[in-house]
This record gives C-alpha cells, structure tokens and sequence, in this order.
C-alpha cells in the first residue's frame, strides 16, 4: 500500500498530467538555483552502510538497510536509521556499543546510495528510460536527463515540469528539448531533493 505522502504525489501526477493532455496551463520557469545550502546525505532503505569500529574488527561489517528502516549489527539489534546522516548513526551506533565496549569509536559510510523516498528525484512519461535516482548535491537537469537516458520521440520536451513537492507540489516549467536537443545551457537548473520531473507526450 501507497505511503500517505505517496498517495498524494500519485494524485498530484494524475492531475498533473491530466491538465497537461487537455488545455496550455502555464506554469513559472523553474529557477536556475534551487537554494539547497550544506546538503548532507540523509540514509534511506536499500543504502549500504558500512560500520567500522575502531581496534574492534570483529564489530565492524558492512549491512544494508532493510525496508523497514532498520540495520542489524554485531552487539546492535535492531536500530532505525532512516532519515539520519552518517555522522548521527555512528554516534548511535557508539551509545549502544558502549554497553559492551568501553569507549568505543565508530565510523560510518554509506557505500550503496538509494535514500530515502522522499529525496529522490522522479522521472515520469517521456523519458527513455523513466525511473527514480538518489538525489546529489548540485545535481542538475541535464545531469537527470543523462542518467534516463533522454527524450523519447514522442516527448514534448518543453512541455515538461517540475513538481517540487519541498514547497508544497510548486510547479516549474522546463525546457527539455531546448537543453538536450539544441544545446541552450540556459535551460539548464538545479534540482532539489523530491523533485518530480513530468515529461508529457507531443500532440501530433
């Protein structure tokens, strides 16, 4: 079953597109900038940590993060990571280890990169390849375009939006075929975590 917050990005696509396939709506040209300051990485299920514990090998090891949020670790049981930074699980990590270990030190790195479902950028309609990606500091338009692979035939690439649901499902318009098909570096802009991109298909 669909999160509450995933039901209502689902809505917010229907309709999306659903305006888009029936009238011109307009929408503000998405800012070249999107203001992300000192972005730290934030874990979400299916990353790969791996947790090292100084002078105490046999407590270091490498474990995803399962579904539901949770690691499991030598002498750690059950601990919930997600929507923490590295930094804040190996102090966690050290608060329960400390129960065994005097003085522990502990170092955390995240190894597989998914995050959590509410950073990661969405690629819906008339991409090539459309799918979800881990969101990247100062990550770009045309950065997401290469990564599906660009524009299907069918696409109307300057027909395409951003749903930016960090400021409550904002809509941005954007210029795809400007960017990947002419080149214009000027239609080129910063996406932020949980952006969704909304590329509609061409009226023939």
């Amino acid at each position: 079953m669909l999160s509450r917050w995933g039901r209502r990005i689902v809505l917010s696509i229907g309709l999306v597109l659903g305006v888009a396939g029936c009238s011109t709506v307009t929408h503000p040209p998405a800012p070249a900038k999107a203001g992300v300051e000192n972005y730290s990485y934030i874990i979400g299920p299916g990353d790969s940590l791996n947790i090292v514990v100084w002078r105490n090998p046999e407590l270091s090891m490498s474990t995803p993060v399962r579904p539901d949020g949770k690691i499991a670790a030598p002498l750690v049981d059950e601990l919930y990571v997600q929507g923490k930074n590295s930094t804040e699980v190996a102090r966690e990590v050290e608060k329960v280890l400390g129960k065994y270990v005097r003085d522990p030190v502990v170092t955390v790195m995240v190894t597989g990169f998914v995050g959590p479902f509410s950073e990661q950028i969405r690629v819906v309609g008339e991409a090539a390849r459309p799918q979800f990606l881990p969101f990247r500091d100062k990550m770009s338009l045309l950065d997401v375009m290469i990564a599906v692979g660009g524009l299907t035939d069918f696409a109307d690439g300057n027909g395409a939006t951003i749903l930016r649901t960090a400021e409550g499902n904002k809509q941005y318009s954007v210029r795809l075929k400007d960017l990947i098909k002419r080149g214009d570096v000027s239609a080129n802009v910063e996406m932020r975590p949980g952006d969704i991109l909304i590329i509609p298909q061409g009226l023939f």
